[in-house]
């Protein structure tokens, strides 16, 4: 039965898609990303190991910040917004970090991608929770964002095999088109809440 309150009428159904592309586009970011970025540091500057953790480390750091900051951000101007506002800022961010080469400078704009990125996260339980009844909300927390993680999952596969058709450079830079769809989704499929 909480299953089929998912899907219920046209409206529940259109936002349970805009969950899914959320959820995915969320995962395949945020993996395509991180298990993608010591090699980018690798190729592109020639970090070590080490190094490369240390600037990894610095983007997580942003991504908790981000984590919070969203939810601040949510409670006050509404979720919809600060969804379109990160998403916003992650397409920047990306197009910004996959043009940088300057070590000092991947640092300080890995954290703010990372803000970013992954700062959303923050927000995709009260905004699912706020769109079903009460018996449908864990089925709906697991589904849709498991949905969108298990195609979230191939980020790293795509990204891939665009770094060995083309290069880091581009393959990173093409991540940024995914929250464009994403703030489609957003626009046109997540509805506001009161």
């Amino acid at each position: 039965r909480s299953f089929k309150l998912l899907v219920k009428d046209a409206r529940t159904t259109r936002t349970s898609l805009g969950i899914v592309v959320l959820c995915a586009v969320q995962n395949f970011g945020y993996y395509g990303i991180m298990i993608w970025m010591p090699s980018f540091l690798a190729n592109k500057l020639g970090f070590n190991l080490t190094k490369s953790a240390m600037w990894t480390s610095v983007t997580i750091l942003g991504m908790m910040l981000g984590i919070f900051v969203f939810g601040q951000l949510a409670d006050r101007i509404g979720r919809k917004p600060s969804f379109l506002l990160f998403q916003a800022g992650a397409v920047a961010m990306v197009l910004a970090y996959s043009q940088l080469s300057d070590p000092v400078s991947l640092l300080w704009v890995g954290a703010v991608l990372g803000m970013f990125v992954n700062g959303m996260l923050g927000g995709y339980g009260a905004l699912i929770s706020e769109a079903y009844p009460t018996e449908a909300r864990a089925t709906a927390q697991n589904v849709l964002f498991n949905l969108g993680r298990g195609i979230g999952g191939f980020g790293p596969v795509v990204v891939g095999a665009m770094v060995a058709a083309y290069s880091f450079q581009i393959a990173i830079a093409l991540l940024a088109a995914i929250y464009l769809v994403d703030m489609v989704a957003t626009y046109f499929l997540i509805r506001d809440q009161a």
